[in-house]
């Protein structure tokens, strides 16, 4: 199929920054879009051929979206799966698969998927109600502390508590969770593995991930990660076998813990191009964004080793600030070698909200960190 300026449509579930920057690259090669998503004001909406809104976990929307492209692609894993099933059954190819969207929705069924398919991670058990914790700490069936999960509609740190005591139980969402043991580990780390339709399969450096320690959102991502040859391997080794097992196509993005033992466990997966990602836009050969593409459209997979080291810093709203946005400081850190900011076009900022991320560049990682420093500390996402 002829997918470069032909009448081929390419639609995309989710109009947020991740689908603005996979249109960068659809733009660069002249392929059609069609973008749903449920704001006038997605960040998609002004870079794709055709923008309609609505709601993504509607069945009758997105049968309806979906008949109208060839090939179907997601930003977003909330979306309605029974609809992608029935997309598919008509004939319209979509990426990722609805069974393995379906697995990957639900915290608990993706635990599950890893036991079965003997992927090392994290023991846990899988509860109906938040109220049922409670009764397993005092059968002595679960063990405090823990990390509870909500099992879906988890995002940027949303959904996820670490539980030290009883009193951290209240107001959580009181719904399908999982609650994980807690693991002392050295490092976060994340490797995205692309497969395209043929089975065609490569990997991207392991980076390594710094969280936010109040939002649990990942603040800088380092490319490549800080670890021995030895983890790097067995974390590559580790994502190619979820890949294996997902049998996807397009990106997966794995995300990792590494032990104070060094081994590998693995935490979740995302289906699509991913915030540990970011960096490969200017770091990489190619970028995920890209490679994303090359995946779901079949063509051949771009190298994806990365040309220099690469930081990422993310932007999120500022506590204390709502409203329309302000970036201050924007024009102090554009002065810098090798900075270079992304805004997404969020109009409106709230406390963590992600608004854009910054990626430095520079031949030495320790250098291109201490930048990423002075990067968060000097722009400010504020409102007017």
């Amino acid at each position: 199929m002829n997918y470069i300026s032909s009448n081929f449509k390419l639609g995309i579930l989710g109009g947020g920054q991740l689908g603005k920057m996979l249109l960068n690259e659809t733009r660069k090669y002249d392929i059609y879009t069609c973008v749903l998503d449920p704001s006038d004001e997605a960040p998609c909406k002004i870079g794709c051929n055709e923008f309609s809104k609505g709601d993504l976990m509607d069945y009758k929307t997105v049968v309806d979206f979906g008949k109208k492209v060839d090939v179907l692609t997601i930003e977003i894993e909330n979306v309605n799966v029974d609809a992608l099933e029935t997309l598919e059954k008509q004939g319209i190819k979509v990426y990722p698969s609805s069974k393995n969207l379906k697995t990957i929705q639900n915290k608990a069924t993706q635990k599950l998927f890893y036991v079965d398919h003997s992927i090392p991670t994290a023991n846990f058990v899988r509860f109906a109600y938040v109220s049922e914790i409670e009764d397993a700490i005092d059968n002595g069936g679960l063990q405090l502390p823990f990390v509870w999960k909500a099992a879906q509609f988890g995002y940027d740190g949303n959904g996820v508590k670490v539980v030290r005591t009883r009193e951290d139980l209240k107001g959580l969402r009181d719904s399908e969770c999982i609650a994980e043991t807690m693991i002392p580990f050295k490092n976060e780390l994340a490797v995205i593995v692309s497969r395209t339709i043929d089975g065609e399969v490569r990997t991207y450096p392991v980076v390594e991930m710094e969280f936010h320690p109040e939002a649990n959102q990942v603040e800088y991502v380092i490319c490549p990660a800080r670890i021995s040859t030895r983890v790097s391997l067995k974390a590559q080794d580790i994502a190619l076998k979820v890949s294996k097992a997902f049998n996807h196509v397009g990106l997966l993005a794995v995300e990792m813990f590494q032990t104070e033992n060094d081994e590998i466990l693995v935490n979740e997966v995302a289906p699509r191009p991913h915030n540990s990602g970011h960096h490969t836009i200017e770091s990489s050969y190619t970028s995920q964004f890209e490679q994303h593409l090359r995946c779901i459209l079949n063509l051949p997979l771009g190298k994806t080793d990365h040309k220099v080291a690469g930081v990422m810093v993310n932007l999120v709203g500022a506590e204390g600030f709502n409203g329309n946005v302000v970036y201050e400081n924007i024009e102090r850190i554009m002065r810098m070698d090798g900075v270079t900011p992304h805004i997404y076009g969020k109009k409106q900022t709230r406390p963590f909200r992600k608004m854009g991320h910054v990626t430095i560049v520079n031949e030495d990682l320790n250098e291109a960190r201490n930048i990423a420093e002075d990067v968060k500390n000097l722009i400010k996402v504020i409102s007017e």
